[in-house]
């Protein structure tokens, strides 16, 4: 303390001694000649009274007598005259001079005053200056504490961190072996039924060899007639070997003329048709299609194809309608575990909705982003969601605890689309910057950048490794990448810019949507587009409308710019047109586990279709 006083006192004597030397310097000039005034009124003083006793003793000479002697006393009367006008002006200045000094004095003062309240606030500052410090101290030391603390959080939230990540890896081992047994159980379980199926085959091959002649018989005589009588097979519906065709007959009700009910009962006709290679379709071929092939009779095929004779039937009822969002509805997506839908809107919000409730009301909210979401997507297990954002950025949900476990920020453009790669490890995200970008989730960072060229508009993963990617691009390319190698391999070109893709289950067939109102199904074996889907009345909605496989893989589906979702077999038959949206449809998702279609519009309205 000692050392801050001796400073501020040298402070004080050297502010003293500048503000002398500033207010002394002006008037040091004024006060040295008021100095040598005074000097010259002495002398002039010694002067005068030199001159008067000179003066004295010249009027005593005169009055002694003598004329010389008056010039000179004129003269020394004409100098003392002098002499005593000039004294008079020394006077004058002298006054003038003292007036100054006074002046000068009352400044002083002021200055006096001025210095001494600047004193006392010197002090008072140097009081909250030393309080200041002890406050600057303690937080000083509280900071130490608090990093101290936050390193100490640090390592235990590493730690956490770590051992989250060995159980999650711990829990995908698991599920990839369960995955296997239950592989290898069906393996088992299909070679069992087909050891039984040789077993039974046999059986009947030996309790019924008349059976397979007179049926074969029996269809020849049948393909004769209908050669002979094209007609025939208008008159199919009243002739003693022909049942209704209904949704729920057996194969068996249409042979029901052929053999009768004496001779073996149901399952014997269905073993009886396996054991000679007569599957559903060439029986009702055979039977509606002999000899020309009738317009009529292609028609009773499509149509038991289109209704669920021969295949999974169509969801054509709405279960449900609610209002998702706030905005436009831009993305759709089911749940691999649960009946339970994710949607993601303009609004800048995800939604999660419990179909298996019927409930209107949204299960869960993830917030987070702040711009409109492009795309949402779940893991293999259902345990996180992903969305992609117009912010530039793609984000991970929690769906258990709805928290917001990830922000991956990195792209110069809108994020378009998202999947897992190596899940739950790593995830691959598309964007408008004409980058694919390779995050992983343990280290929250980008660590691989693929540059493409065009502005990624949907993108997909063929494997739970993610050995492969593929884009679709404005440029109209779908571009291949092998993420375990730089390379990448032969681009396809589509015939306008690429809206989206979807997978088949199996991965062998990609169905691309195109901006020219089509639809393309490739085969990825050959890199070859193998059939196109199309309407008079489909009308791609916009440049990121989704169309989506259903979990079979025999069936495709698209909402349109007219309101309605089209459903195509994959062999090329459009089955079925959903009518539910009075705007353009904007993205469609099957189910997984169930026979459900989801779909999202410009009217911010979810629809959910079920089978009728």
């Amino acid at each position: 303390m000692s050392t801050e006083e001796h400073v501020w006192r040298a402070h004080v004597v050297r502010r003293l001694r500048e503000r002398n030397r500033k207010e002394c310097d002006n008037f040091k000039e004024i006060i040295e000649q008021n100095n040598r005034l005074i000097d010259h009124v002495a002398q002039l003083k010694a002067d005068n009274l030199k001159i008067s006793v000179e003066n004295e003793q010249l009027r005593n000479a005169v009055s002694t007598g003598g004329t010389g002697s008056n010039v000179a006393i004129a003269t020394l009367e004409k100098k003392l005259l002098s002499q005593q006008e000039e004294l008079t002006e020394l006077h004058k200045r002298k006054g003038e001079n003292s007036q100054m000094i006074v002046d000068l004095n009352q400044k002083v003062e002021q200055q006096r005053i001025i210095i001494s309240e600047k004193e006392h606030s010197l002090v008072e500052q140097q009081t909250n200056n030393n309080r200041l410090r002890a406050e600057v101290q303690l937080l000083h030391s509280s900071l130490e504490e608090l990093k101290k603390l936050n390193n100490t959080m640090l390592d235990e939230h590493t730690a956490l961190q770590l051992a989250f990540s060995s159980l999650e890896e711990k829990m995908r081992g698991v599920q990839d072996e369960n995955r296997r047994l239950l592989e290898r159980l069906m393996q088992y379980k299909s070679k069992d039924a087909d050891k039984l199926n040789e077993e039974n085959e046999s059986i009947i091959r030996k309790r019924l060899p008349s059976i397979f002649r007179k049926r074969s018989a029996k269809l020849k005589r049948d393909l004769e007639d209908a050669v002979r009588e094209p007609s025939s097979s208008s008159n199919t519906a009243s002739s003693p070997g022909a049942a209704s065709l209904q949704r729920n007959s057996s194969p068996a009700q249409f042979v029901g003329g052929l053999i009768g009910d004496e001779d073996f009962d149901e399952a014997a006709i269905n073993g009886a048709m396996e054991a000679i290679g007569l599957d559903d379709n060439e029986y009702i071929s055979a039977r509606f299609t002999a000899g020309d092939i009738a317009e009529n009779s292609r028609a009773s095929i499509d149509t038991l194809k289109a209704t669920g004779y021969l295949g999974q039937a169509n969801p054509t009822k709405i279960l449900m309608k609610f209002e998702a969002h706030e905005n436009e509805s831009h993305a759709v997506r089911w749940s691999p575990v649960e009946r339970m839908v994710a949607t993601g809107g303009a609004d800048r919000k995800v939604k999660l909705w419990d179909i298996g409730k019927n409930s209107t009301e949204p299960r869960a909210v993830l917030s987070g982003s702040s711009a409109g979401i492009n795309s949402v997507d779940f893991d293999s297990t259902g345990a996180y969601i992903l969305g992609t954002s117009n912010d530039y950025g793609a984000r991970v949900w929690t769906v258990m605890d709805n928290r917001l476990r990830h922000t991956l920020t990195g792209h110069s453009g809108k994020v378009m689309a998202a999947k897992y790669v190596q899940e739950p490890i790593k995830v691959v995200t598309g964007s408008h910057d004409r980058t694919l970008k390779i995050w992983d989730l343990r280290s929250i960072a980008c660590i691989e950048t693929k540059f493409a060229g065009s502005s990624c508009n949907d993108l997909v993963t063929t494997d739970s490794l993610g050995s492969t990617i593929i884009s679709g691009h404005y440029d109209k390319k779908i571009r291949f990448w092998d993420i375990r190698t730089e390379k990448q391999a032969d681009d396809v070109l589509m015939p306008a810019k690429i809206t989206s893709l979807d997978l088949s289950k199996d991965c062998n067939y990609l169905i691309c949507s195109v901006r020219d109102d089509t639809i393309k199904l490739l085969d990825l074996r050959k890199n070859q587009v193998i059939s196109t889907f199309t309407n008079e009345h489909f009308k791609i909605s916009c440049d990121f409308a989704r169309a989506s496989f259903n979990s079979s893989g025999l069936k495709i589906a698209c909402g349109s710019a007219d309101g309605a979702i089209y459903i195509w077999n994959v062999n090329g038959f459009l089955e079925a047109t959903l009518k539910g949206h009075s705007t353009a449809v904007n993205a469609v998702s099957w189910s997984p586990n169930n026979n459900l279609l989801a779909s999202v519009g410009k009217n911010k309205r979810c629809t959910i279709y079920s089978e009728s």
